[in-house]
């Protein structure tokens, strides 16, 4: 589907890493050009990533620019890579977050070589995650993606870098182990059953061979890596050192789309590989998001430091998105989708003002700020617009994407979405509150002269801003490119499963088929023995 006669989505997974080794080619003593050939990868990345976006189909719900490859064929792995409506706009988020991280690390002096590889190097891998439909595929670039982030918070991290990176390490690589062999077990199931060794996703999508229990057990080993990176409560446990030690575009890349990676996980593989488990497992994946929500606000209205206050802010807004996920609701997944976009633009831009203060005066506690607003107020007019759109004021994309997940599960979970809508209110208690300590009262001490702005630092946060307030009063493009893929995917449930869609609109369940195929079966016999004979 939508051949343009070109490869872009290799181009997409290839042109940083290409990117990152042309980088490694150029003198150490000239910092310079390692940042001129990331800034040009980075660009040309997001060129593609534009031109993919014009190009999709938005009546399409399947996948589109599909490249299949034979790789490994003894092995059946091959290089599958598609897009469909979830995926379409992770990668066009990924691909603006990256080169804004770059402008934002050009006060990085030392070693700028090595963290500019290492940069360009994760955004290749997190592109391979977002387009794979090979699990084998998917799982190198989800363990490839560690690599480069550790070296990244390790390298160029805050004073308990190395504590916080190799918790990271650590987290992500346990989860990585049930996620290998969970794959494992269902591609060779499949072989057993069919005679065929493949770890394709659409074919594994569209085997029925799994029974209950055993699905049940594959879906547990998914959710192992997937809850940890989303990360949902209680496996979040290692977001908040890593948060506040990472550089300040290591959080923006953290927080922007690697946290989306375990969401985008269960919406991609979850749901469609394992649909019965899906449906049983929905309410205590509700009640640990839902946890989440109101732990991550109450947790972060008691922090000191600027940057875990945004830090357990994630955490509440990833359980929005789980919420509106596990919801199995076509407005619940367009809602869940829409936070995965709007909360990169919106956390984004917040890790970015909490680290232009970092620079001017090399802390971040809160207590040390005071009357900001008064020496750089257009610094402060940034973190207040970021503000507004992180709480969900409307008029920006975070109310969008929390009214439909929230929408979503009252229609399907109503109990889960009453409980969920208090983390909006504790959300604003806790902004504001940090708002008012850090910019306004006073000014005291080296307050008095915190400089404004500079015109690069303008460069970086306001096209995340404008395009918040962009997508919030204009949405309707949005939602037309995820809405045809979550209405696909809510068919499938209600195919394989005894899922029932709220509303008048759905279509019969499994179970009810079989009954209506037996009931006309039946019918036919009763016909048939009743015929009068001559």
């Amino acid at each position: 589907m939508n051949d343009l006669g070109f490869p872009i989505l290799t181009a997409l997974i290839g042109t940083p890493i290409v990117g990152a080794l042309l980088v490694l080619c150029t003198p150490s003593s000239r910092p310079e050009m390692a940042r001129a050939v990331g800034y040009m990868a980075s660009a040309a990345t997001l060129g593609l990533a534009a031109w993919l976006l014009w190009e999709f189909d938005t009546a399409f719900g399947g996948f589109q620019f599909v490249e299949a490859n034979r790789w490994f064929d003894a092995l059946g792995v091959g290089y599958i890579v598609g897009v469909d409506g979830f995926s379409i706009f992770m990668v066009a988020v990924t691909a603006l977050l990256f080169p804004i991280g770059l402008l934002a690390s050009s006060t990085i002096e030392h070693r700028v070589k090595a963290y500019t590889f290492w940069f360009l190097l994760l955004e290749g891998a997190i592109l391979g995650i977002f387009l794979s439909l090979d699990l084998i595929a998917f799982f190198v670039f989800w363990e490839a993606m560690l690599v480069p982030m550790y070296f990244l918070i390790a390298g160029w991290g805050s004073a308990n870098r190395v504590y916080a990176s190799m918790k990271f390490f650590i987290y992500t690589a346990a989860g990585s182990a049930f996620l290998l062999a969970s794959i494992l077990v269902l591609g060779f199931l499949h072989q057993a059953d069919t005679g065929n060794l493949t770890f394709d996703y659409r074919v594994l999508v569209a085997w029925n061979g799994l029974a209950g229990s055993t699905a049940a057990w594959l879906f547990l080993g998914f959710m192992a890596a997937f809850a940890i990176k989303a990360p949902l409560f209680p496996f979040h446990t290692w977001l908040p050192d890593v948060h506040t030690e990472a550089p300040t575009a290591g959080s923006v890349v953290l927080a922007g789309v690697i946290l989306k990676m375990g969401a985008y996980g269960f919406m991609r593989f979850s749901f469609e590989l394992f649909p019965q488990a899906s449906v049983d497992f929905a309410p205590l994946i509700l009640t640990l998001a839902v946890i989440g929500i109101v732990y991550g606000s109450v947790v972060a209205a008691m922090q000191r430091d600027a940057k875990r206050v945004i830090a357990f802010s994630s955490v509440a807004h990833m359980g929005f998105i789980l919420l509106g996920i596990f919801s199995i609701t076509v407005f619940g997944l367009d809602g869940a989708t829409f936070t995965m976009i709007s909360h990169p633009l919106t956390t984004g831009a917040l890790f970015l003002v909490i680290g232009m203060l970092y620079e001017r005066r090399h802390t971040r506690q809160i207590d040390a700020f005071g009357g900001i607003w008064r020496s750089a107020p257009v610094l402060t007019g940034f973190f207040l617009a970021a503000m507004f759109a992180g709480i969900g004021v409307p008029g920006f994309s975070g109310f969008i994407g929390e009214f439909l997940s929230v929408l979503g599960a009252f229609v399907s979970h109503r109990w889960w979405a009453v409980v969920a809508t208090t983390g909006v209110v504790l959300a604003a208690v806790y902004m504001l509150w940090m708002f008012q300590r850090v910019f306004t009262g006073k000014a005291e001490g080296e307050n008095v002269t915190v400089a404004d702005v500079t015109i690069r630092e303008v460069v970086v946060v306001a096209p995340l801003l404008l395009l918040s307030l962009f997508i919030g009063l204009f949405p309707q493009p949005v939602l037309d490119r995820i809405e045809p893929t979550a209405k696909r995917v809510v068919a499938n449930f209600e195919r394989k499963t005894d899922y029932v869609r709220p509303g008048p609109d759905r279509i019969p369940t499994k179970a009810e088929r079989e009954a209506e195929r037996e009931a006309e079966a039946e019918a036919e016999h009763d016909g048939e023995t009743t015929e009068p004979t001559k």
